[in-house]
């Protein structure tokens, strides 16, 4: 079977139903085909909140059928193989499907099997993840009888690069209301230097941090978990100090590194030459995260395997034809849901502009992205900020009735508008294609 589409869109999630919803809205007449071998489509940001048991998983799914656009054509396949000079995708059936325009967002993939032991320990035990399976996580919180609680993301760009400490916030409140924190060290161990690439938000964050009494461990990278005996295992991505290890203290708090080390806690470790293991009660951790086989495999991947786009226009470096959002991409921002929201009426607006004109439009996509930073039941932070990482609040937000004079604090509007506002704009107006 082959086909031929003025625009064919690989990809489901929120920028595939996102773009084609837009496209459909503003010219009728265009023939879409969408690639996406999914029954059903998730609400993925609520699921930090399922983790922690105050939102329905159930009500984060919608059939995929209900959300593509009338007029588009679901074909329900794996896309597999790109010809980009004859315009082609070949699906795993061995379909092929021709193209004017190629719009590729399939989103990223869940790879736990470049840490490790981590695809044993996935989601059993005391191993949880909001990003896999968040009901599992609630199942972790429930169960934990005090202990060390620990919370990790790995080296590689993730989802939502601010959900593996969310939950940790939202865990340390649940612990204090069972009367479990006493009984507890929260250790937060990350790969980067900084708890936040946004600096108004990290010292906010770092507030938080004081106030809950969480360990935080920098320039932690995960390279093993050992389900069994429950060590995660880490490699110091930091000089250390000539003169042995100042990542534990070995009965000399003075000698920590400060820079690996904040507000230290005396937890289990071991050492096996250049490696540190932390021993835990529970753990939860983003896994590792890459681009799908056949994107890094594909001509259109760059060196990281992600698709190599125009960071302003996200038309393909090489292929004119063919553009690029969302999670899959290599535009340097965050991998959310809120840079889809800003990125697809660029794409939108470049292909009906091709289509009408040969030219781009005269839209740019400036980097803008968000994370909803929830700091506690009832209390979120939301970090706004632009390629360069300045902190940059969107105008269109700013009009919501719920939001506030200054969003890099915390507040209680805030948590309002991730567990209502944001889910009701997501399905009403971004799924329907309204540019908000």
């Amino acid at each position: 079977m082959s086909k031929h589409y003025q625009v064919l869109i690989i990809g489901g999630g929120t920028a595939g139903i996102m773009v084609s919803s837009m496209l459909k809205r503003k010219n009728k007449s265009i023939q879409i085909g969408l690639i996406e071998p999914a029954e059903t489509h998730y609400y993925q940001p609520a699921w930090t909140l399922v983790g922690a048991n105050t939102y329905d998983f159930e009500k984060t799914a919608k059939p995929m059928a209900s959300l593509i656009p009338k007029g588009v054509e679901w074909i329900k396949q794996y896309a597999d193989k790109f010809e980009p000079e004859n315009n082609k995708v070949i699906t795993k059936k061995g379909e092929e499907f021709t193209y004017d325009y190629l719009v590729v967002v399939p989103g990223l993939k869940i790879a736990p099997e470049m840490i490790e032991g981590l695809k044993e320990a996935m989601d059993s035990g005391v191993v949880c993840s909001n990003y896999t399976n968040p009901k599992h996580t609630w199942e972790v919180l429930k169960k934990f009888k005090g202990g060390t609680a620990l919370f990790t993301q790995p080296a590689t760009p993730i989802k939502c690069g601010g959900a593996p400490q969310k939950i940790m916030y939202l865990a340390d409140e649940y612990f204090r209301k069972v009367g479990l924190r006493d009984k507890t060290d929260i250790v937060f161990a990350l790969p980067s230097g900084s708890i936040f690439g946004v600096k108004i938000i990290a010292d906010t964050l770092m507030n938080v941090v004081d106030k809950k009494d969480i360990n935080v461990r920098f320039f932690h990278r995960l390279v093993k978990v050992d389900g069994d005996k429950k060590i995660a295992w880490y490699e110091i991505d930091k000089d250390l100090t000539a003169g042995g290890c100042v990542t534990i203290a070995d009965g000399d708090i003075a000698s920590l590194d400060k820079e690996i080390q904040y507000n230290y806690k005396d937890v289990k470790v071991s050492r096996r030459g250049e490696q540190f293991g932390i021993h835990f009660d529970m753990m939860h951790l983003a896994p590792p995260q890459c681009a799908p086989d056949f994107i890094k495999n594909s001509p259109l991947a760059s060196e990281t395997g992600w698709v190599d786009v125009n960071k302003g226009t996200m038309q393909h470096f090489k292929y004119a034809n063919i553009f690029s959002l969302g999670d899959v991409s290599n535009l340097p921002t965050s991998k959310t849901g809120a840079a889809i929201r800003k990125q697809a009426p660029v794409v939108v607006e470049n292909i009906l502009k091709l289509i009408e004109t040969n030219a781009l439009s005269t839209k740019e996509y400036k980097g803008y992205t968000s994370c909803p930073l929830v700091t506690g039941y009832g209390k979120m932070v939301l970090a706004e900020f632009d390629y360069n990482q300045n902190f940059e609040p969107d105008p269109k937000l700013k009009q919501f009735p719920l939001m506030i004079s200054d969003s890099s604090k915390e507040h209680w509007r805030l948590w309002l508008l991730k567990k209502y506002m944001l889910p009701y704009l997501y399905w009403n107006k971004m799924m329907k294609g309204v540019e908000v």
